[in-house]
């Protein structure tokens, strides 16, 4: 992926804009606002711009034809169910997108009684923090959600130098990111969240390419 200089802050807007995307679809499931913002005229344009990644374009595709099939109520409920099913209800056959869970991989009984609210957590709050940022009041997951990391990864694309963005992307979304995407396609009943989040694993792993070739 070409980078600019960190100078640019239009590269790091795009880059920013694509982590707020990303964040946005594991915070909750697609509703009608949602989705009417995710197939507007801009909308369209920003995922044929991602789509002209090679890297991208599988997933990309997938994801707007699905967007595009979702003419009514009962579509939306079955892709909220998929939503439900992955990232709600915490069982073996789901797939919590929690950084401590994964983090935790080779503690017994892991997936029996996940640590929620743990260390993960405490660092992510601490992140927000230094940034005077916090997690919405209505968004009542722990800090060490994939949704909280991908928006803070979105902060620091406007607001912090190249080595800091490495370091944090390395730190608590690179290093588990791989076992959450297996886990959801072994779980996802649908296309979307594979999608989604083998779209997600490429995109960081892209980013810190062009990170890397900064420093």
């Amino acid at each position: 992926m070409n980078r600019e200089p960190v100078t640019d802050s239009a590269i790091n807007q795009a880059r920013g804009m694509v982590y707020q995307l990303l964040s946005s679809l594991f915070a909750k499931e697609v509703d009608h606002q949602l989705l009417h913002e995710l197939t507007s005229k801009q909308a369209q344009d920003f995922w044929a711009q991602l789509g002209s990644e090679q890297a991208f374009k599988s997933d990309v595709d997938i994801l707007v034809s699905v967007l595009n099939e979702l003419k009514s109520d009962k579509a939306l409920l079955e892709l909220a169910a998929d939503y439900c099913g992955l990232f709600l209800v915490g069982t073996k056959h789901s797939a919590s997108p929690y950084a401590s869970l994964y983090l935790q991989e080779g503690e017994e009984n892991r997936g029996d009684e996940p640590a929620l609210f743990g260390e993960q957590h405490q660092l992510m709050l601490q992140f927000l923090k230094q940034s005077q940022l916090q997690v919405q009041s209505n968004f009542p997951e722990p800090a060490d959600h994939l949704a909280v990391i991908l928006a803070y990864a979105a902060h620091l694309c406007k607001t912090a130098d190249d080595a800091t963005q490495l370091e944090f992307i390395e730190s608590y979304l690179n290093n588990w990111l791989g076992n959450f995407a297996a886990k959801v396609t072994q779980c996802d009943s649908g296309r979307f969240y594979s999608a989604l989040t083998r779209l997600t694993q490429s995109w960081i792993q892209a980013d810190v390419t062009g990170l890397q070739a900064e420093q």
